[in-house]
Order: C-alpha cells, then structure tokens, then sequence
C-alpha cells in the first residue's frame, strides 16, 4: 500500500496570464520573421507586429482585470459565508 504522496499540500497557482503573455510576446517577434522568410515586404511585416503587439497589449489589459475582480469577488464571498450567525438559537449543553 503506498504511503501518503509528498506533494499533496497546498501547490502554488501558476501564473497562467504571464505565460499568455510570453508566448503572444513570442509570436510577435515569430510572425513577422516567418512573414519576411516567405517574401512578404517589410512594411507587411512591420504592420503585422505592431498588429500583434496592439492585441497582445489589449488582451495583458484585460486579462489582469478579470484577475483582480474575480479575487475580489472571491474573498467576497468567502467573507460573507465565514461570519457568526447570532440570529438561529441552538440549545448548549
């Protein structure tokens, strides 16, 4: 039988919008190399990045936001189920 696992406590969360943003970062220098290795102008490639970029940016923006207002709406909820409730009377021992 094997014994407790020793990775079972508490794991941090990944920082999933940093990664997201690594790998769009990413494709913002990538796709414009690939464009120019296929022949497309510079000018084609250059609007492409800055395209990408302006995305990218705009997506960062956004994702950090819904970050902040969802721990806002947890720490919310978890503060109005964790109070005492004076009102219910139960019988002491």
């Amino acid at each position: 039988m094997p014994g407790p696992r020793p990775d079972a406590g508490p794991r941090a969360r990944p920082d999933t919008v940093s990664d997201l943003i690594r790998w769009a970062a990413f494709s913002c220098v990538l796709v414009p190399v690939v464009l120019l290795w296929f022949g497309t102008s510079l000018a084609g490639a250059t609007g492409t990045a800055l395209g990408l970029a302006a995305v990218t940016a705009v997506c960062r923006v956004l994702l950090r936001r819904s970050e902040r207002c969802a721990e806002r709406y947890a720490e919310r909820c978890a503060a109005q189920r964790g109070g005492r409730h004076t009102r219910t009377r139960t019988p002491v021992d």
